[in-house]
């Protein structure tokens, strides 16, 4: 590596530095303040600059207020009783408690624009690519992201709270400041998950 990129690795403020500490948050660590209106839509402006073959935009981005997640803690509740009938209290609760966590919530959706020349999985792959700038952008600004999908995700009833039958609920991204310090995950080596390609030599 060069001095040069090591410096800039080192040097907290450089783009690197940044994208080298990003951890995701615990939604249910993260705490107030949390963006405020102007915050938010910078982050997901930024979120709109993703890659996008064909100019497409095929995502959406909902914003769910603070006075609203009352109506999504009911919503997730009515859709889980239906989908699971036998639920119990401890797991209406967990939906409940999914609902109300970090200050701001932005439920982002896949939208693949059908019958269009780019394939269904590079518009979905979009979708993952705007959630990501969203993180980043978050990570700049201050705060920390959690991307959260589970049981709410995959529900038609719950996305039906959102979008259509042709939208599919990409993620749930809670964003606000870390009540405690982000741990750090384990991360991948380098060398197991990286190669150089090389042609595969004609067999004689």
């Amino acid at each position: 590596m060069s001095l040069h990129i090591c410096a800039m690795f080192n040097d907290t403020s450089s783009p690197l530095a940044l994208l080298r500490s990003r951890r995701s948050g615990k939604p249910r660590d993260l705490a107030s303040p949390g963006p405020d209106d102007a915050q938010l839509r910078a982050m997901i402006e930024i979120a709109l600059r993703t890659p996008d073959h064909g100019k497409l935009a095929p995502w959406r981005f909902i914003i769910v207020p603070p006075e609203q997640r009352a109506a999504l803690a009911q919503t997730l509740e009515e859709a889980y009783r239906a989908d699971k009938p036998e639920a119990g209290r401890l797991e209406i609760e967990a939906m409940h408690q999914f609902a109300h966590q970090a200050p701001a919530l932005v439920v982002v959706l896949s939208r693949p624009v059908a019958h269009s020349k780019v394939p269904r999985w590079e518009q979905e792959l979009s979708a993952g690519a705007a959630i990501m700038n969203l993180s980043h952008a978050a990570h700049a600004m201050g705060f920390a992201a959690g991307w959260l999908t589970g049981w709410p995700s995959y529900s038609d009833r719950v996305r039906d709270a959102f979008g259509d039958a042709e939208s599919m609920i990409a993620g749930f991204v809670f964003i606000g400041t870390p009540s405690r310090p982000l741990e750090e995950r384990p991360r991948p080596v380098y060398e197991d998950v990286v190669s150089v390609w090389e042609p595969n030599t004609p067999k004689e």
